[in-house]
């Protein structure tokens, strides 16, 4: 199931790859939807709104280990590109091992820092014990959401993307089975839907290294390749550590966003959650395109076809274009026929329907630049160029911050609502312009003439 992206038209590639990481966003999204529902309607408005007021620390503990095992496994699509199979193995082993590493660290500091972190965000009183529950299980649990993200990572790095979906639709299942039996049946509350989503997480990832170990032979490394190797740490830093501060820094920007949400209140932050579920559930194709295009880009970069990563890019944008504008009218249409499976009977739907139809009228006309920041960043990324980037991650954490401050400063939720926009509408730029930059750059490192043919650039590639 491994997939040669060094060759073939580029669209077809790409939709052919996407196709698997979007059900199994798609999945991831879904269970963290029902996490949503079934707390919503089980235990209560309230406990939603402390499980969606650590929604953005979710989204920093997700963007870590997004980042770091996206970030490792460029060089291990890169020497796969290359037809390089030791340094396949190599990069495996060390990617491994600086992991398990580096999550020890992430889950004592998450540990120490969750409570005030979780003050600092002005999370109201009445809800702060529930969210403290849930976020610190999460933590604890922290490495089984980096283990699968690595297995499915290195997987999707030779070109298989089937198998982490078929394996997270199980975990899906699992989630919903223990999201059940934990909140309903064992009445655990928060903390039930929390262990639920790790032991999931936990599951998925055991399927995905036993596959590896029986199936993607060039994955697993030989018994004297497993040792940290100076030269190949220091080029999986070099990536994945701006590439993990990029998405921390994304993250701390949702963070002041969230804290300027919660000063409106828990029905405000509960209508904020549903609604923001919806879009994160209708926008996975971008990060997911954004998968397809580091590996295609990778692959491509590893085998010097500089033409081929030029057109892929222009591929995933025409896609993601087309896709934006559905996903905007999508979103409008179905807010209203969606907010009530959040919340039981019990809640009134029109005193949270104004708060959440604020917002996902102003995020659904910016979903456009959203969509190419995964393109431009992601590319950038899977070529290797991983400082640029973070500096997106830097605009768009300013953009955001700064629009928080104005939406604190006026207490104005509609200034909040406009965190996400500003910060994708400056990003996109931002990324759209370094791109140009980077393309120049490998111009001049592959010694290609920009004008050439795809051919003439394949067999330069080839003579290299």
């Amino acid at each position: 199931m491994e997939t040669d992206m060094t060759k073939g038209k580029p669209s077809s590639i790409l939709l052919r790859f996407l196709v698997p990481i979007f059900f199994g966003n798609l999945f991831q999204q879904f269970y963290n939807v029902v996490d949503t529902v079934i707390v919503g309607r089980v235990v209560g408005a309230g406990a939603l709104a402390a499980v969606g007021s650590t929604g953005t620390i979710m989204f920093l503990l997700s963007g870590i280990s997004q980042g770091m095992s996206t970030g490792f496994t460029v060089l291990t699509a890169q020497h796969y590109g290359a037809k390089n199979e030791k340094g396949v193995r190599r990069s495996v082993a060390n990617a491994l091992l600086l992991s398990l590493l580096l999550t020890a660290g992430f889950t004592a500091a998450g540990a120490l820092l969750m409570g005030p972190l979780l003050r600092l965000m002005n999370t109201p009183d009445d809800i702060y014990r529930d969210a403290y529950t849930y976020i610190m299980i999460i933590t604890v649990g922290l490495i089984a959401m980096i283990m699968y993200n690595m297995s499915a990572a290195l997987l999707r790095a030779i070109g298989n993307s089937k198998t982490p979906l078929y394996f997270l639709i199980f975990a899906v299942v699992s989630n919903i089975f223990l999201d059940l039996l934990l909140t309903m049946g064992i009445r655990m509350g928060v903390a039930g839907a929390a262990l639920a989503t790790v032991l999931s997480q936990a599951m998925a990832a055991v399927l995905c290294f036993v596959y590896i170990y029986r199936k993607a032979k060039v994955l697993r490394p030989r018994r004297g390749e497993w040792r940290l190797s100076a030269e190949m740490t220091r080029a999986q830093l070099k990536i994945s550590i701006p590439m993990t501060l990029q998405f921390a820094i994304t993250s701390s920007g949702t963070m002041i966003m969230q804290a300027a949400v919660n000063l409106f209140g828990s029905t405000a932050v509960a209508a904020y959650t549903a609604a923001n579920k919806l879009v994160s559930l209708l926008v996975q194709e971008m990060p997911s395109m954004g998968s397809a295009i580091s590996t295609y880009c990778g692959q491509n970069y590893g085998s010097r076809q500089l033409d081929r990563v030029k057109s892929g890019v222009k591929a995933a944008i025409r896609i993601d274009t087309v896709y934006a504008v559905g996903a905007a009218v999508l979103c409008v249409v179905l807010l209203p026929l969606t907010l009530g499976l959040f919340f039981s009977g019990n809640e009134d739907i029109g005193v949270l329907m104004p708060w959440a139809k604020t917002y996902v009228n102003i995020a659904v006309c910016f979903f456009i630049p959203l969509s190419y920041i995964f393109v431009f960043r992601n590319a950038m990324q899977g070529c290797g160029y991983g400082m640029l980037p973070m500096f997106g991650g830097i605009v768009e954490f300013a953009a955001r911050g700064v629009t928080a401050f104005l939406s604190m400063h006026a207490m104005s939720y509609v200034a909040a609502c406009f965190c996400d926009p500003a910060a994708w509408l400056a990003a996109g730029i931002f990324t759209g312009i370094c791109y140009r930059f980077v393309v120049k750059d490998m111009e001049k490192t592959f010694h290609m003439d920009p004008s050439g043919g795809e051919e003439d650039a394949d067999r330069r590639s080839r003579n290299a």
